[in-house]
């Protein structure tokens, strides 16, 4: 049973991201436009109209742009999944766990693909690869339980009250602002730096720019407490889904 679950779930993703192709006209082309426009308009709004951005804000941006779209495509899609899956919730015995898996699993093969534009883009703007890429793999392990573990919690959430839709992607827009995603950590004074380090995305934002821009191998004691934090609320996700599993069947009827 588990491995048909398996086989399901990778069948699953294969065929929304031939459907998503087959929806757009501009394909694969959007999955990497999509971010580099957000890039550009906050590019515009810090570097050129507030004149606050500085050496190597441009790359620092990309990095963060880009991240947080994954990020942020897995918390919202993955959320959505059982909510929007509810009439196959009834028609078949599976666990709503799936949808969301799919979901981001389909976001993080999308990533990949702008993960390596990206890594072009700044190799050819002066920051080469280096052995510190070795880091990149825990590092995005860490975001994707995070972004997972937050994910679920939505997905459970929301079948149930599906007007939180509207009051998440406020949320996450805050949280946007808050987490490095358009300005770097080094450039926040004390003692606001400390405490936006708290933030576990704005660790993760920090060490990937650490990685991709300096060379630096990522602060493992400062990721290792933000892998932690993520997986404890991977694990609580999805014992939330599990336990509102029963629920979701008669609010599809």
């Amino acid at each position: 049973m588990r491995q048909h679950l398996i086989e399901l779930v990778f069948f699953s993703t294969y065929a929304e991201l031939r459907a998503e192709r087959a929806r757009s006209y501009l394909g694969l082309a959007w999955w990497i436009l999509d971010p580099a426009m957000q890039m550009a308009v906050w590019w515009l709004l810090i570097d050129v109209i507030l004149g606050a951005g500085g050496p190597g804000y441009l790359p620092s941006l990309l990095i963060g742009v880009t991240l947080w779209q994954w990020m942020k495509s897995c918390m919202t899609h993955g959320g959505y999944a059982i909510w929007s899956n509810l009439n196959l919730v009834r028609q078949v015995a599976l666990p709503p766990l799936v949808f969301p898996i799919v979901a981001m699993l389909s976001d993080t093969v999308k990533f990949f693909y702008i993960l390596v534009v990206l890594v072009v883009i700044l190799w050819f703007s002066g920051y080469p690869p280096s052995a510190a890429y070795l880091g990149l793999l825990p590092l995005f392990v860490a975001m994707l339980l995070f972004s997972a573990g937050v994910g679920f919690v939505i997905a459970a959430l929301v079948p149930l009250l599906p007007d939180l839709r509207f009051v998440i992607e406020q949320v996450l827009n805050v949280v946007m602002y808050v987490s490095g995603v358009v300005f770097m950590l080094s450039n926040v004074k004390s003692p606001l730096r400390e405490l936006l380090s708290l933030n576990p995305i704005a660790v993760m934002m920090d060490a990937a720019r650490g990685i991709l821009m300096r060379g630096e191998f990522p602060n493992w004691i400062g990721l290792g407490k933000a892998s932690l934090i993520a997986f404890a609320i991977c694990a609580f996700g999805v014992w939330f889904i599990a336990r509102l599993a029963p629920r979701y069947p008669k609010l599809a009827a």
